[in-house]
């Protein structure tokens, strides 16, 4: 039963929270730090040493890492691909998509100006997770959405992308 005057989610978390698990958790953070400028906020060694949980912001958001703890739940690998990728929008995205892969991750997608007015493109990180890099570049009116998707998948069949 929840607590008289207590918020059900806590104050410096939105309802919805990423938790990444990986196989070397310590150096996933590491990587995090290097290449958005995360903040370790909070670090808590399991029996064994692993990471049991971490807390990262990175720009105005929290995430979770931590590293694998069975066989059950295995977590991301490198080289692996993962079904679900991280959004993430930044005020420079070449930036960051270049120090991204200066520090090991693999182009997924690269970056380009899309038809829905973001500068975007995604890399797997060393740790077997999927980020898309955007930056904000225009705001595209909803009416002018299905012509531009149009012409970008037209351009993308022709070779000329």
């Amino acid at each position: 039963m929840a607590m008289p005057n207590v918020k059900p989610v806590p104050e410096r978390y939105r309802s919805l929270t990423p938790n990444l698990v990986c196989q070397n958790a310590a150096a996933a953070i590491d990587f995090y730090k290097r290449v958005f400028g995360a903040t370790e906020i909070e670090r808590f060694p399991g029996p064994d040493g692993k990471v049991m949980h971490a807390e990262l912001k990175i720009g105005d958001s929290i995430i979770f890492v931590n590293d694998s703890m069975s066989k059950l739940a295995p977590g991301a690998a490198a080289g692996t691909s993962n079904p679900m990728y991280l959004h993430l929008y930044v005020p420079d995205a070449d930036t960051i998509f270049n120090r991204a892969l200066s520090a090991g991750a693999r182009v997924d997608m690269p970056l380009q100006n899309m038809f829905w007015g973001d500068r975007y493109g995604k890399f797997t990180d060393p740790f077997g997770q999927q980020w898309g890099i955007a930056t904000h570049i225009e705001d595209v009116a909803p009416e002018d959405l299905p012509r531009r998707q149009q012409e970008f998948f037209a351009k993308a069949a022709s070779g000329r992308q």
